[in-house]
């Protein structure tokens, strides 16, 4: 996705920056660093006089809001929003028309989107509530339809760079919204739209639009107006603990742009590269530090790889088996707190954060163990050459200091009570921010800085993009009893507990091999909850055992990110890295099974520090 959130396979044309991009740019870095502030005004004040910054929590909300849409409308700019790769196989002129329907179907999409969005807003200009400060609510809102409106133009441009072929793609699109303005609620029509979201799907349209075509084609069917689309985008959005998500997102994003990852790799070096295996102990600690904090591990394959692929290359692993290591190692971190699935996790199931955070150490640093003990596996022997120096381990854990607070400055607030999660997040985005740019004064250049910012934005638009339109099917599904059903055929069928977890575990492995995570959590999660509680299973345990699995998503095609950001960044074949990275996937997957079945090692820290 963006590097991390959004396909690789699109290259991005570099071009002047033009006034719109620049205020796009300028009113995302804004609203960011206001995210920034009020929890931490919040935090002084209360201190100080007993009393916080009044509406502190709204406007960071909404502030979330605008870094959503602002970062949607750039990830469509820059043609990186997330799609299934399978365009990439079509090449020459097919590929060309591809795009043009692609791009058509999408662009309709968020066209109705915008329509539904602006119903919406009209109906709350009417009740006439304010935000703060007197400020119109329906102001703010506002950006929902502008928003969806811009992604829909640029999804034109992006269908090709041919004016002859954007006009086709502008004609489709309007045809396309002209039938939907027709009588809709027939089988056939029905039919006929899931029918051409799925040619979407395929032909690479952009998963939001995939999702919130079947959602759109889901509420004609029962007769819903769209309208009930915007609000559930807008409630996900705004969700009080949602803010934690881009700030959190910022401060990894701060640190993999900076000179961080150098100096981590440094430290895990000369700790560890001694050892036997230590080149691959080395890349697994490392990944798994940066996708903790960066919410995906497509940021860490492509801050890293460039580092640790030598390291693994000198200490005589094969090509291979350091491109699997590496792919394999980029989807650790993601149960260690504060990654971003972890957070959306315990906000779709409503989840205490801090015992979910504690639920997922132990099982995290499982598969931290067995991912090492493979790459000391396939290391051969006496091919290590670096030596334990104390002195050397010394002065690399004393220039890396700040950054190996980090998780300490993350985590202790929460888990201590003195902090919400988005306080919490809002002092780690400062944190990070201050020691890279005053301490270690890796950012000298005021753009580059900029530039980190509009990435972070960027990512995190993408993602709520997917789950706002995500969490309107997922309530067209609740509305039609979809879950209900669900647990009525699987407890009629199926009496043991045990058998139940097996079949879980097969169903959630190829949910992560057709859906990218942060899809997967806003559909599926509201699915197998009740199957959980009618099985008896905790849900913070259910939590941790969906994540493993999903992590399990991220090496396994036809969606696979880490396969083909791997495969962008190393220049390999995608098959090649699919094979390299089997011995790391029957590794993950004795993980998995361990975590399903021993509960013990995913609830002894909530229960025993709650």
């Amino acid at each position: 996705m963006s590097e991390l959130a959004f396909s690789p396979m699109v290259e991005v044309r570099s071009r002047k920056t033009r006034p719109l991009e620049q205020l796009e740019n300028g009113l995302l870095l804004i609203v960011l660093l206001l995210m920034i502030a009020v929890p931490i005004a919040e935090i002084v004040l209360r201190k100080l006089r007993g009393t916080g910054v009044s509406g502190a929590s709204v406007i960071v909300q909404h502030c979330t809001l605008a870094v959503g849409m602002i970062g949607a409308a750039i990830a469509a700019r820059e043609r990186r929003l997330l799609s299934l790769a399978t365009s990439s196989l079509l090449h020459g002129r097919w590929a060309a028309v591809a795009r043009i329907v692609a791009g058509s179907i999408g662009a309709a999409v968020s066209a109705l989107l915008a329509i539904a969005s602006a119903r919406f807003v009209l109906t709350e200009r009417l009740d006439e509530r304010t935000l703060a400060y007197g400020v119109p609510t329906w102001v703010i809102q506002a950006i929902l339809p502008i928003g969806f409106g811009l992604i829909a133009l640029r999804l034109i441009m992006a269908a090709s760079n041919q004016w002859s072929s954007r006009l086709i793609t502008s004609a489709a699109t309007l045809v396309m919204l002209l039938v939907s303005q027709g009588e809709i609620s027939s089988h056939s029509m029905i039919l006929a739209g899931f029918a051409v979201v799925f040619a979407a799907a395929v032909l690479g349209a952009p998963i939001f639009a995939v999702l919130g075509g079947a959602a759109i084609v889901s509420y004609w069917s029962a007769q819903i107006p769209l309208a009930a689309m915007a609000v559930s985008h807008y409630s996900l959005v705004v969700n009080p603990s949602l803010p934690a998500i881009p700030l959190f997102t910022l401060a990894g994003y701060i640190l993999a742009e900076g000179g961080a990852s150098g100096r981590l790799v440094r430290v895990f070096r000369t700790l560890v590269g001694g050892v036997r295996g230590g080149p691959a102990i080395v890349t697994v600690l490392a990944c798994a530090f940066f996708t903790t904090f960066t919410g995906g591990s497509g940021v860490t394959i492509l801050a890293l790889g460039g580092l640790l692929l030598p390291i693994l290359l000198e200490a005589r692993y094969s090509e291979r088996v350091a491109l699997g290591l590496l792919t394999g190692a980029g989807a650790l971190g993601i149960l260690f707190p504060p990654c971003l699935p972890l957070i959306l996790y315990g906000i779709a199931a409503g989840l205490e954060m801090s015992q979910l955070f504690l639920a997922g150490i132990v099982p995290g640093f499982l598969l931290l163990v067995l991912s090492g003990w493979l790459g000391r596996s396939q290391q051969p022997r006496g091919s290590n050459d670096v030596r334990f120096n104390a002195g050397d381990a010394a002065r690399a854990v004393w220039a890396a200091k700040w950054e190996l607070f980090l998780p300490v400055v993350a985590l202790a607030p929460l888990l201590t009570g003195l902090a919400t999660a988005v306080e919490t997040a809002a002092v780690t985005a400062l944190y990070a921010l201050f020691i890279e740019t005053v301490i270690y004064r890796d950012y000298r250049s005021p753009s580059k800085l900029t530039s980190v910012f509009v990435d972070s934005g960027l990512l995190v638009g993408g993602i709520l993009l997917i789950l706002g339109v995500s969490l309107g099917l997922t309530g067209y599904l609740v509305d039609a009893e979809i879950p209900q059903l669900a647990v009525e055929w699987v407890t009629a069928n199926i009496e043991s507990k045990l058998v139940f977890l097996l079949l879980l575990n097969l169903f959630l492995i190829v949910v992560g091999a057709l859906m990218d995570v942060y899809s997967a959590i806003v559909v599926v999660v509201p699915l197998i909850l009740p199957l959980g509680v009618a099985f008896g299973i905790d849900p913070i345990h259910l939590g941790i055992i969906f994540l493993a699995n999903l992590e399990l998503g991220f090496l396994v095609p036809p969606v696979g990110e880490n396969l083909f950001i791997s495969a962008y960044r190393f220049n390999k074949p995608l098959g090649e890295l699919a094979l390299a990275v089997l011995p790391f996937v029957f590794v993950l997957l004795l993980g998995v099974l361990a975590i399903t079945y021993v509960p013990f090692l995913t609830l002894a820290l909530p229960r025993f520090l709650k």
